[in-house]
């Protein structure tokens, strides 16, 4: 990113002001982005957490899935999950407050006894399964965030703050030769007026 400025003292001090700003906020957003990548940890241990957890679940219950056969299908469902926002470092993220499950109507005489132990059992299963895909969108949106703060520090650290002070230094640079040149010619001027007076 080529930096545009012109040789002379505004343009010096709009440049010294936009690399004060940008060597400010650096410190910033490292901090943002390590606070990010901490979180993404978090939130992929949990994920990785909760599917041990749904797989170890579903797997002990593969000697009874014979019986699922039997299951009403249309008897167990979702009928609201619950979410509330948070900002992490400044990214708004869905949290999970809550699951609302509705049970159709059904007789505890005429069903076999386990119904019971079924709605339960696909309560927790499926409260884990969502639990999970949370945390997985949770993940992917701190991840995001995080490319993002990433690339934002490398383009700071990497080309801006470096463009602005090789523009600040040619800007003084070419000041410095001016005003030597300036200083040579009035000497000269002043020689050569001193050799007319003699």
């Amino acid at each position: 990113m080529a930096i545009k400025f012109q040789y002379n003292k505004t343009s010096l001090q709009q440049l010294e002001k936009q690399l004060k700003v940008r060597v400010k906020a650096l410190p910033t957003i490292k901090n943002k982005e390590s606070a990010l990548r901490v979180e993404v940890k978090k939130a992929k241990d949990e994920m990785n957490r909760l599917d041990n957890e749904l797989n170890a679940k579903i797997k002990e219950y593969d000697n009874i899935v014979s019986l699922w056969g039997e299951f009403d299908q249309n008897l167990l469902g979702i009928d609201d999950v619950k979410l509330s926002i948070k900002k992490i470092a400044g990214v708004r993220i869905p949290i999970l407050d809550g699951i609302d499950f509705y049970i159709n109507k059904f007789s505890v005489f005429n069903k076999p006894k386990w119904y019971l132990d079924g709605v339960a059992i696909l309560k927790n299963l499926a409260g884990i399964a969502i639990e999970r895909e949370f945390f997985l969108r949770k993940m992917e949106l701190l991840d995001h965030a995080r490319k993002k703060t990433t690339q934002k520090v490398n383009l700071f650290e990497k080309v801006q703050i470096p463009g602005y002070e090789d523009a600040i230094r040619k800007i003084k640079r070419f000041m410095e030769d001016e005003e030597n040149l300036s200083k040579s010619a009035q000497k000269i001027v002043k020689t050569r007026q001193q050799q007319m007076e003699v």
